[in-house]
């Protein structure tokens, strides 16, 4: 073949395949932007891991109570339904600036004077300023230490909301403030409930009404008096009240609203209830220990361990009962003492990361922050309260973590010993492997992160307005330790 007809030859050629792989880079770029725009904007189904098919399953209808999500973000209230991923790796390692359009709750908040909020906390801006500067870390009110902090729940959502109009602080992205209450899902309303109670519901000086009794009442009044509160009777705002004893005053003529509660202890079914309220976890007061520094199951010297109360009225009388059973056994840790005692803080978290197996008994009320002290320090919790709620149980499933005993078995002479010491060490393993997988999930942090204690929340209320059912979850809570049992 001459030069020139080669030249031809391979000119021709090299166009032709010029020609085809910009045909199939056209068409893995156009798979490419469908597989995108599914991930952000799914339809509005959920496909379920477990039921053995491909089948997509509609979401749940939203609760009549509460508005509808607008069209276009139902989708994005489908829940979790796989119990062993509870959360989307990628959405783990998300954290970035968020894009409002793309947030699953827009949350209106109201701008209540500071004296129900960051007031309570001492704090005092400049003239008309009704906020902290939440961009600047230094600027913004520390939440007291001690007990207090355990029930500090209105604080972190109150920040979080604060930070998601703020660009430069990186966040979960769940929930955004917005600020037209017409395009709001849920309306929250800032008062700092717990902190109201434990500072300032005692009378002062010449105070002939507490401040906290004070605040209520004007909150009532406020709330009453609002269009946004009268248009559905309340059942759009989300109110938190942490503390058991908070909102005495007021949680009968707010009952309406969405309350975000410890539990339902002391709150009458019509008031309280799993219908409409969010269960959230105790800001823990142990340190967290890491995963990868969690004794093993060979490490831990102490069978179980309880240091807290021991003479408790209601539901708590159990806990006697159980020192006097327990006391004298040589691997059980079962002592009387306040958190401040025997070492304080660090010397719990040191006994309960000693420990296989940490008790959470009911005291006054159904739950206590032993529960999350037990999960911070990887101490696998063994649940004694029939009616405890659970957070988060409708996308966790406590039995994978925890061990649920009976109140009337627990107190059957070495029921407790026999169930416990019938855990094989690979059976704690798995159970301890789990714990530290959803550890993340009971953590309070500013600025919030995807999973931590703060997202879930604001998930579970999403959760709430979209009114998906958690039942399954609830009936294992003694399945597994019944076959511990009937085992051995």
């Amino acid at each position: 073949m001459q030069p020139s007809k080669l030249h031809s030859c391979l000119i021709v050629m090299s166009m032709f395949l010029l020609i085809l792989s910009s045909y199939f880079l056209l068409q893995f770029s156009k798979n490419l932007s469908v597989f995108k725009l599914i991930l952000v904007n799914s339809s509005s189904t959920c496909f379920n891991p477990h039921d053995g098919s491909e089948e997509l399953k509609p979401v749940s209808p939203p609760s009549h109570h509460v508005p509808e999500l607008p069209k276009g973000r139902q989708e994005l209230a489908c829940q979790i339904s796989d119990s062993g991923n509870r959360l989307n790796a990628s959405e783990q390692d998300r954290t970035m600036a968020c894009d409002p359009n793309q947030a699953l709750l827009r949350v209106y908040m109201y701008d209540l004077p500071p004296k129900f909020h960051f007031g309570l906390l001492g704090w005092r801006g400049s003239m008309n300023q009704i906020w902290p500067n939440v961009s600047n870390p230094s600027q913004i009110p520390r939440y007291p230490g001690g007990l207090n902090l355990q029930h500090s729940i209105e604080y972190w959502l109150t920040l979080d909301l604060l930070s998601s109009n703020a660009p430069n602080v990186m966040r979960a992205c769940t929930a955004i403030r917005v600020q037209n209450p017409n395009q709001a899902d849920i309306i929250f309303v800032p008062f700092f409930s717990s902190l109201s109670y434990n500072r300032y519901s005692k009378l002062q000086g010449k105070e002939k009404i507490s401040v906290n009794r004070m605040l209520q009442v004007k909150l009532v009044e406020f709330l009453k008096g609002r269009n946004e509160w009268k248009r559905l009777s309340g059942k759009n705002h989300l109110i938190v009240a942490h503390h058991p004893n908070s909102m005495l005053v007021a949680r009968r003529k707010l009952g309406s609203a969405m309350f975000v509660l410890a539990d339902f202890g002391r709150y009458p079914v019509e008031i309280a209830n799993l219908e409409k309220d969010v269960i959230a976890p105790y800001r823990h007061m142990v340190k967290t220990i890491p995963a990868n520094n969690s004794a093993t199951f060979e490490e831990r010297p102490i069978l179980v361990y309880f240091q807290g109360a021991i003479y408790r009225k209601d539901g708590g009388a159990i806990r006697q009962e159980l020192y006097y059973l327990l006391k004298d056994e040589k691997d059980v840790h079962f002592a009387f003492g306040s958190i401040k005692a025997n070492g304080g803080v660090n010397g719990a978290g040191q006994g309960m990361a000693s420990a296989k197996f940490c008790f959470n008994i009911a005291g006054d009320t159904p739950s206590s922050n032993r529960l999350f002290d037990a999960i911070a320090s990887q101490c696998v919790p063994v649940i004694i309260s029939d009616e405890i709620e659970l957070p988060f149980e409708d996308v966790l499933d406590y039995s994978e973590f925890c061990i649920f005993i009976r109140a009337s078995d627990a107190v059957k002479k070495g029921y407790i010993l026999n169930l416990l010491r019938g855990i094989e060490q690979n059976r704690w393993t798995k159970m301890s492997t789990r714990l530290k997988e959803i550890a993340h999930h009971f953590e309070y942090q500013y600025p919030s992160r995807p999973g931590d204690a703060v997202d879930m929340i604001w998930k579970a209320v999403l959760r709430k307005i979209s009114s998906v059912p958690f039942q399954g979850h609830r009936k294992n809570r003694y399945r597994r330790s019944q076959l511990t049992v009937t085992n051995h």
